[in-house]
């Protein structure tokens, strides 16, 4: 009898398994935007053991897959040159239908509130453009804030065609690095809005990079808790990130930095392990774009935020990554959240242009700091990836200090030589260091012939 009762369980358990449905993740869906010229990944859930279907309507292959004892199937699709309108059917013991697809470039814009920040905060510009962003080659996922202990594999969340309504509430600079994008290639644009106003950046970096390395791991044990974001290691990633991360991408866009002034020291060696995480995460060694923080007068200490924007200057000796300094683009230094977007994204898609896409666009070489040469009681300094003459905006060079061994610094003058700026005060007749827009606030007015801001910089690696 028991046996009997055992094998008519078992019947009815199969029976059960075998009618359940097939289940796509949320970043799978209807009007999406898949990476062209790609192999993407199609997965999801069913009955263990379900054979599954899949067809595009972009070739004839029938795609098929069977689901495995844990109740995940996943397979890999070849999608073409950038086109669509295009339509999917996944079928198990149900049948899915996804519709519109387009195939195009995708790109993850993530970070705090300068990448969230959209019309909802009442921005100006994306409040003007609105009534011109309808765009059905642009399409939008929102990511909405959630946290969570451990890597999750679905996000909520779907697909959503660019009109007035959607645009409102998506990220500025996503919105209009797509838009601009979209009218440089000419190809269909996905934007995936994975941010969250204050966050610090540990929050978005894997837990075993954090634990592995004690330099950032007492960095991440220095942050304050706060009402309005999290701070735990790692739980933004889980929850925001990680479930993205079979989903073939371009590349991403990063503006984040300004809860992490504190951190100063531990940021770039935490962001370099952001990056390399993400990229093994996604299983690609996408490019990483990201804004370097804006001149802000509300940071405390006087020299922490310059000290950050040069630690975030120093990830650029990681491949494939670029940065856009931003020092000239702030209205009020009063204000933590710059209101010019369009002029940012428009500055990250000149470098995807250029650089990911080999295209011609606008300036991309931002002039940075080389080295230095003492002469006669003054300082010369170099720079590279100037290309050409330095240009001082309205009046001499500004914002430039100057010290002796006693390392006192004093506002000095500068006099632009061709490619290279001589710095001198009569306050320290022997000089040995320079300092260029190291302050939280400093808004200097030194530029490249292309009209990019020269980056700050500093010539010692003093404390002060």
């Amino acid at each position: 009898m028991k046996k009997q009762l055992l094998i008519i369980s078992l019947f009815c358990f199969a029976t059960i398994a075998s009618k359940a449905n097939v289940r796509l993740p949320n970043i799978i869906g209807s009007h999406m935007v898949l990476q062209q010229k790609s192999t993407v990944k199609f997965w999801g859930w069913s009955a263990p053991g379900e054979n599954i279907t899949i067809k595009v309507s972009w070739d004839t292959a029938t795609y098929k897959v069977v689901a495995g004892r844990d109740a995940k199937w996943i397979t890999s699709i070849k999608t073409p040159e950038a086109g669509g309108s295009y339509a999917i059917t996944i079928k198990g013991n149900n049948l899915i239908k996804l519709e519109d697809v387009l195939i195009g470039e995708v790109w993850l814009c993530g970070g705090q509130s300068n990448m969230e920040w959209s019309g909802d905060q009442n921005l100006p510009e994306s409040k003007a453009e609105a009534p011109n962003a309808t765009n059905n080659k642009i399409r939008f996922f929102y990511v909405p804030k959630s946290t969570a202990a451990f890597p999750q594999d679905n996000v909520e969340g779907k697909w959503m065609v660019c009109t007035p309504e959607e645009m409102i509430h998506f990220s500025a600079i996503g919105y209009f690095y797509g838009k601009n994008l979209f009218e440089k290639l000419n190809c269909p644009i996905g934007l995936i809005n994975s941010n969250w106003g204050g966050t610090p950046a540990e929050t978005w970096t894997p837990a075993y990079v954090i634990e592995k390395d004690p330099i950032i791991k007492k960095g991440a044990e220095s942050l304050g808790q706060y009402a309005w974001w999290p701070s735990n290691t790692a739980i933004a990633y889980n929850a925001m990130i990680a479930p993205l991360t079979k989903f073939s991408i371009s590349g991403v866009l990063w503006y984040q930095g300004e809860s992490n002034v504190g951190q100063y020291g531990s940021y770039t060696e935490l962001m370099n392990d952001l990056i390399v995480s993400w990229r093994t995460s996604f299983n690609k060694n996408f490019p990483f774009y990201f804004a370097q923080i804006a001149p802000y007068d509300k940071y405390g200490d006087n020299v922490n935020g310059a000290k950050l924007r040069e630690a975030q200057t120093n990830n650029l000796k990681l491949e494939n990554t670029a940065m856009v300094v931003l020092t000239d683009l702030v209205p009020d230094v009063t204000n933590i959240h710059p209101t010019i977007k369009v002029e940012v994204a428009n500055r990250f898609a000149n470098l995807a242009l250029v650089k990911h896409y080999g295209q011609e666009a606008g300036p991309i070489f931002y002039p940075k700091y080389d080295r230095m040469k003492v002469e006669k009681g003054k300082i010369r300094v170099y720079f590279r990836e100037l290309n050409g003459k330095l240009v001082a905006k309205d009046g001499d060079p500004s914002h430039l200090m100057i010290a002796g061994e006693d390392k006192k610094f004093y506002p000095a003058t500068g006099k632009i030589d061709g490619s290279s700026l001589v710095v001198s005060s009569p306050d320290v007749p022997n000089p040995v260091a320079v300092r260029y827009a190291f302050k939280n606030a400093d808004m200097p007015n030194l530029f490249s012939r292309e009209g990019l801001p020269v980056n700050l910089f500093r010539t010692d690696d003093w404390d002060n």
